[in-house]
């Protein structure tokens, strides 16, 4: 391919990669590493983060948030650009997709309580500022999915909110987190199906080949 392109194509080999928006590429002796430790670097520079206070966790354990939690923020921009920031970063950070899920619902009106949350992301990923996903040169093709909800949690909706993480081996391929009002009708699917669990992963892997890109080719 790197020999046949250049034939139809004018093009000029920049060599492996190892930069490209924000993502940077290791290749070691058995794959390869994907992080995003210099884009999340300034990002803290940025908010003015450069304290030595960490968190453990994105979000404190099953906390539940409210559009009037707190008092409105009289400047949303800076929270909606950190929001947006922290989208980006879960290309390499699916370990904050569902903090950053939170966060995102209130880019409206944000409140001081959300705020409070958007910094406690960020100083959850200043103490893991290194971390991103391993892509092994040799693994298995077999497919696995892990899902995690909670039932009409949302306080505002009572939507329920989903979780999922698809593996090819040992693989991270695809991930998402996001409301949906569909699990209301489960209690009545499983009747027909004979199991609960078969319409959740119906719907599950419905989603997921839907985020998930493919190509084809003759």
């Amino acid at each position: 391919m790197k020999q046949f392109l250049p034939q139809e194509l004018e093009m000029k080999d920049l060599g492996s990669l190892n930069y490209f928006l924000g993502l940077e590429v290791t290749s070691i002796s058995k794959g390869y590493f994907l992080s995003q430790a210099k884009y999340a670097s300034d990002l803290l520079c940025r908010v003015g983060l450069m304290d030595n206070k960490i968190a453990s966790t994105p979000p404190e354990a099953n906390v539940k948030f409210s559009p009037v939690d707190g008092t409105p923020l009289m400047d949303a921009k800076l929270y909606r650009e950190l929001v947006e920031s922290l989208v980006y970063l879960t290309v390499a950070r699916p370990d904050i997709a569902y903090a950053v899920h939170l966060v995102s619902q209130f880019m409206a009106t944000p409140c001081t309580t959300h705020y409070d949350v958007v910094l406690r992301i960020l100083r959850y990923i200043k103490g893991t500022l290194f971390e991103g996903l391993y892509f092994p040169c040799s693994s298995s093709l077999e497919l696995k999915a892990y899902l995690n909800l909670d039932w009409v949690g949302d306080p505002i909706d009572r939507h329920s909110t989903i979780s999922y993480y698809f593996f090819l081996g040992d693989s991270l391929i695809s991930w998402r987190s996001k409301n949906t009002n569909k699990y209301c009708s489960f209690k009545y699917s499983s009747k027909m199906s004979g199991s609960c669990w078969d319409s959740i992963r119906d719907v599950v892997v419905t989603l997921a080949v839907r985020s998930i890109p493919v190509s084809s080719g003759r």
